[in-house]
């Protein structure tokens, strides 16, 4: 079960529904009367009779009907604004928790690394090299911010054309280029909003959001669509920047690369039938696996319990490699299952095998995000004088083995 403020917001929903109902239910009896008024007022007036006490009675309940328009309206309009504050249920097979703590893993794969030296922080390492400049980034943009340099910018590269060929030509995906920025409808559509507000760069009057992934460009793809079976599944693939306000408190936990304003993402986007969408999350979360285990990187799998589930999912597997500099496991990639969530919301379906309009189901994943793959990749693959030596699977897009 869900913690935080959701009953409070269910009852809020329930109270504004039965505030709406009762203004229906006045609205109707007050149109029926006015109804009876205006058939009597033209007896009146045909026997020749003054109706002006009648009339003045209809005058009254238009008055009254526009208040209890009014009334009914904002109801409504609450109501549907609750209702797009709602997170997702939880699938039932969800492990029960108040929070991270509550996480259980679900498979290790790889050793960590061991070094005959001590393995150092890829901030200290990318500054010493030349890779990264966080001192450019903050004078450019502010904290959270970074410029790659030399071969820093050329392992970013690498590293986006890799993933982008690794998914679509090994796991069939579609690669897409979509906006970076968004209109409100596409935000709601995948739930950043109105939630998460804050926590997004919204630009021309917050008509327009900078995407904090790619999955909200790439979902609403098919939104307001009713796809027909010969079209599903979707499997989308695209490349884009990310950009989000929360960055984290200062300290070791968001050092370097860990939290950034702005990162890049390879995002993995699927639209399937009911039926498929937990075996195709089993399908999709081994994607992204698959990507560590080509590059050599020791992670873990975890699966998030119901008080650590984010706001549209139902069900969701998070990976984390190792970083050695850390000491510590880092996400790189979430895989979640959103059910009907985001569907319905965006007014997508598709149509049965009985002829039947029926909302799909949308998962994504990523496949996976830059920024921690740097981190784990520097420091999982340093040798002692600082360089790295490549996964062999990186080689043919960085050029070289060695990276100095």
């Amino acid at each position: 079960m869900r913690g935080g403020d959701v009953w409070r917001l269910v009852d809020e929903v329930v109270e504004c529904d039965v505030a709406r109902r009762s203004a229906e239910t006045r609205r109707q009896e007050l149109q029926a009367q006015r109804n009876a008024l205006s058939k009597e007022i033209g007896r009146l007036r045909g026997a020749g009779e003054d109706a002006a006490g009648k009339m003045a009675e209809v005058k009254e309940i238009g008055v009254r009907l526009d208040e209890v328009g009014r009334e009914a309206d904002l109801a409504d309009e609450r109501q549907r604004e609750l209702l797009l504050s709602l997170p997702n249920l939880p699938h039932e097979g969800c492990p029960e928790g108040a929070d991270e703590t509550a996480n259980p893993v679900v498979r290790e794969w790889g050793q960590r690394p061991e070094f005959g030296f001590d393995p150092r922080d890829h901030a200290e390492l990318g500054v010493e090299k030349g890779w990264l400049d966080f001192d450019a980034g903050a004078r450019i943009s502010g904290s959270g911010f970074v410029v790659y340099r030399g071969a820093g910018a050329r392992l970013e590269r690498a590293l986006i054309q890799f993933l982008l060929d690794f998914h679509t030509e090994e796991h069939g995906y579609t690669e897409v280029n979509v906006p970076h920025l968004v209109n409100r409808a596409s935000m709601t559509g995948t739930g950043q909003l109105p939630k998460f507000e804050d926590d997004l760069y919204g630009t021309e009057g917050q008509q327009l959001f900078l995407i904090p992934t790619a999955e909200v460009p790439v979902t609403n793809l098919e939104r307001d669509r009713i796809l027909a079976m010969g079209e599903m599944p979707v499997r989308y693939c695209a490349y884009t920047p990310c950009f989000r306000r929360e960055a984290g408190s200062a300290g070791r936990e968001t050092r370097g690369l860990i939290r950034m304003h702005q990162f890049d993402k390879v995002e993995l986007v699927w639209v399937v039938r009911p039926e498929e969408s937990m075996a195709v999350l089993e399908e999709l979360t081994g994607h992204a696996e698959v990507v560590l285990q080509r590059l050599g990187l020791h992670y873990r799998v975890i699966e998030l319990c119901t008080g650590d589930l984010g706001f549209s999912a139902c069900k969701t597997y998070d990976i984390e490699v190792w970083a050695p500099g850390q000491g510590r496991y880092l996400e790189v990639s979430s895989c979640s299952n959103f059910g009907d969530y985001q569907a319905r919301r965006m007014n997508l379906r598709y149509r049965n095998e009985a002829g039947k309009n029926v909302h799909c189901h949308t998962l994504n994943g990523s496949g996976t995000a830059l920024a921690r793959l740097v981190v784990a990749l520097m420091e999982s693959c340093q040798l002692e004088d600082g360089s790295l030596r490549l996964p062999e699977a990186l080689v043919p897009y960085f050029g070289r083995e060695l990276m100095v």
